[in-house]
């Protein structure tokens, strides 16, 4: 199968790698990174490179597209960029699944992909997501027809992991999961605004907020 990650400057280098990792993993995947200019990529951490190695010239099809997220505002430019939403329908109209990371449901928003969906997103970009006309809920993987839709940044992993069992079955998905050594125990059970303290997620909110009302600086 051929894997495309969509990358752009300003991206969450997990948001793209979590699925790279576990893609990579399965034999029989071919993974390309694919941007508008193939060559280095910016992350939004501002500390270290992604590359594509292809322009999107240069990619028409792919079995499955990821479209991985970011710190905002930087989703703002791939959001307002025609090329950019035009070559993600046309390799929509292709792919078996077509699936985001992150805050990338509003990338798949402004192509027009998710109109009256169900999807999830980071949940701080739950408004923004809303305001697009697409429904956010809080489960971590979301399946709409070919679309999946995985929550913030690492859920992209499960995402991932998902859809290789639906694609080469459980049993390779869970040795997937037991090579990469993928059983997270995180220090502390603050993972999901659910579980947070109230005050600590709201702080975040408006700081989110915030961020999404600028401009993007890359």
């Amino acid at each position: 199968m051929k894997v495309v990650i969509m990358l752009y400057d300003g991206i969450t280098a997990l948001d793209a790698i979590g699925p790279y990792e576990v893609f990579a993993t399965v034999e029989g995947m071919q993974v390309e990174f694919v941007a508008k200019n193939k060559g280095l990529i910016t992350l939004d951490s501002k500390m270290g490179y992604l590359h594509a190695d292809l322009s999107f010239s240069e990619v028409s099809s792919a079995d499955i597209l990821v479209v991985p997220g970011c710190r905002p505002p930087n989703f703002k430019v791939p959001m307002n960029d025609e090329e950019t939403l035009q070559w993600i329908q046309q390799i929509h109209e292709t792919t078996k699944w077509t699936t985001s990371v992150c805050n990338g449901s509003l990338i798949l928003s402004a192509a027009g992909l998710l109109k009256g969906a169900k999807a999830t997103s980071h949940w701080g970009s739950f408004d923004i997501l809303s305001s697009l006309g697409t429904m956010p809920t809080e489960e971590r993987v979301v399946r709409q027809g070919k679309i999946v839709t995985a929550a913030g940044v690492s859920s992209g992993i499960d995402m991932a992991l998902q859809l290789v069992a639906w694609e080469c079955g459980e049993d390779i998905s869970k040795s997937v999961q037991l090579l990469l050594e993928y059983d997270p125990m995180p220090p502390f059970d603050v993972g999901s605004p659910k579980k947070a303290p109230a005050p600590m997620v709201e702080q975040l909110k408006v700081m989110l907020k915030e961020l999404a009302k600028q401009e993007p600086h890359l």
